[in-house]
């Protein structure tokens, strides 16, 4: 793996061809891949540090260049083909898998009262604005409980909090896949997610969808989850189930194999 450059190259304005030549370490032999997350600062330069936006654009185009281009969605490996013009065979879908703590057993986080957890952030793609704004609008004795108010947090902390919650809350306008959603489902938690088609593949047909610019329609999808537990719960196990990291693997070394 390829360190992060020096902090002298990341102060002020630097040189893209110096932050290319990081990107793409000498190579003479072999296969050369990327991974590609999503296509976020592309689609949206204008919400991000310019810096943040340089160095994704670079390494999107970057990724030409390569023989496999490695994504963790079908949506993004659309997207990837089609903004950056690689050949679909080039790229390879690689689902993220889940981590062994997240599960239905476990310790669960206790409040004061029942809470909504969201991993939502106030950047703009995330959309916590929006979820705040709904949860003015849940029921009184039902709370809104988000990661910046619960800390820093490891994963065993993150599954407690999953495990604790009423239903967990995924609001986004834009991902590359969405794994908190899969991570909830595996705790045993009914979801309430974003109707962004970016979204369909960590959904499945295990969550309630819902418009992430509508906070009406969000309070209202959290009503519909607490309702629709006993369904939901056994369906988000079963979906969360497919994705492991063992086929992560597989995907990676068959992939490499037919490239060679």
């Amino acid at each position: 793996m390829v360190g992060w450059p020096p902090a002298e190259r990341l102060a002020g304005e630097f040189d893209v061809l110096h932050f290319t030549d990081w990107m793409r370490p000498p190579q003479k032999h072999g296969v050369r891949a990327t991974m590609i997350h999503d296509l976020g600062p592309l689609h949206f330069p204008e919400r991000l540090h310019p810096r943040t936006v340089r160095m994704h654009t670079v390494n999107a185009y970057e990724a030409k260049r390569c023989d496999l281009v490695f994504v963790n969605s079908e949506f993004t490996a659309g997207d990837v083909a089609r903004e950056l013009g690689i050949a679909r065979d080039r790229i390879r879908v690689a689902y993220p898998g889940v981590s062994a703590p997240f599960s239905p057993e476990g310790p669960a986080h206790d409040e004061d009262r029942p809470y909504v957890f969201t991993t939502a952030t106030d950047e703009w793609r995330k959309n916590l604005g929006t979820l705040r704004a709904a949860g003015k609008l849940l029921a009184a004795d039902l709370r809104l409980l988000t990661t910046a108010e619960a800390g820093h947090v490891d994963d065993e902390e993150l599954a407690a909090l999953y495990r604790g919650a009423s239903a967990f809350v995924y609001p986004s306008r834009f991902e590359g896949f969405g794994m908190p959603v899969i991570e909830a489902m595996a705790c045993g938690v009914p979801c309430v997610v974003s109707s962004h088609r970016s979204l369909d593949e960590a959904a499945g047909d295990a969550t309630v969808r819902v418009d992430p610019e509508s906070a009406e329609e969000i309070a209202a999808g959290i009503a519909e989850a607490l309702a629709r537990r006993d369904d939901l719960v056994p369906r988000g196990l079963a979906h969360a189930r497919h994705f492991t990291w063992a086929e992560t693997g597989r995907v990676h070394l068959r992939s490499y194999a037919d490239a060679l």
